[in-house]
């Protein structure tokens, strides 16, 4: 049984959703990145999705750009990544490990280096957000034969083939997106179209549904569990609070991680699924 599989089964039995923190590696260094993943992991964080830094991160809303770009001027590569990943794992050995990376990654590193390094250092599955799933039978095949969970994102206004290859290809987890656009809190989550989603993936018997994009409040958490997903992923909230305790340096200040903490704490207790 995976840590994904393992995850989910837990969460059922305790009635409850899964809040997945996205955190960016080596934002704004790789030291303060990796006490920003202990202190989600201490405020409750079912599991992880750790973004690798990009130069053209195109489906990243200006508050993970940003991110983007205090890694990559903090002289943030893969290789520094993958090292973090390494000592995440070894702090968290029963904690699922998602990635989030651009396609450009493993074209440049060669499909099967990168699946088994990545899963050598101990990550569970990777979404590569640029690639849809009718391009994406080259990056399944390479992630099956690494052991690594390929995930595909779901989009809100999605036709039903492309449901249905998503729910085929996807292991671990499927993102379903909550409204089309890129990342951000600017646009609030929207779980109108949500509930339609989650039926036509379960259809086809895919991976339980993660929702994203716009996930910024405990209410946002709370709907969408009510519409039917297994949880919920935050990324540009959690992003702010890393930007706001940043000084004019990008060193963090006081009180980033009980920040972080408190964040993740009041969205993690947003999970819990009424009874009755």
């Amino acid at each position: 049984m995976s840590r994904y599989e393992k995850l989910f089964s837990n969460l059922a039995s305790r009635n409850e959703g899964a809040f997945v923190p996205f955190i960016m590696l080596s934002d704004p260094d790789p030291d303060t990145a990796l006490d920003i993943v202990r202190a989600a992991v201490a405020g409750g964080a079912d599991a992880l999705e750790l973004g690798v830094p990009f130069s053209d991160p195109v489906a990243d809303g200006p508050t993970i750009q940003a991110s983007h770009i205090r890694a990559l001027e903090g002289g943030a590569t893969v290789d520094s990544a993958i090292a973090q990943i390494r000592q995440i794992r070894a702090e968290f050995p029963d904690l699922p490990i998602g990635m989030l990376i651009y396609g450009n990654v493993p074209f440049t590193r060669g499909l099967e280096t990168f699946y088994s390094e990545f899963q050598e250092a101990g990550a569970d599955s990777i979404l590569l957000p640029d690639v849809p799933v009718r391009e994406g039978a080259p990056f399944v095949a390479a992630a099956d034969k690494a052991g690594i969970d390929p995930i595909f994102i779901a989009p809100a206004q999605a036709s039903e083939q492309t449901l249905q290859g998503v729910a085929q290809y996807s292991r671990g987890y499927i993102y379903a997106i909550s409204r089309d656009g890129v990342t951000g809190t600017e646009k609030e989550s929207e779980t109108r179209g949500l509930v339609d989603v989650v039926n036509n993936v379960k259809r086809f018997g895919g991976a339980p549904i993660l929702l994203g994009f716009g996930i910024s409040t405990p209410q946002h958490v709370a709907d969408a569990i009510s519409a039917g997903a297994a949880g919920a992923i935050t990324g540009s909230a959690l992003t702010k609070i890393v930007d706001a305790h940043l000084d004019e340096n990008n060193k963090p200040t006081d009180g980033l991680a009980s920040a972080v903490t408190d964040f993740v704490s009041k969205m993690k207790a947003a999970t819990k699924r009424a009874v009755g």
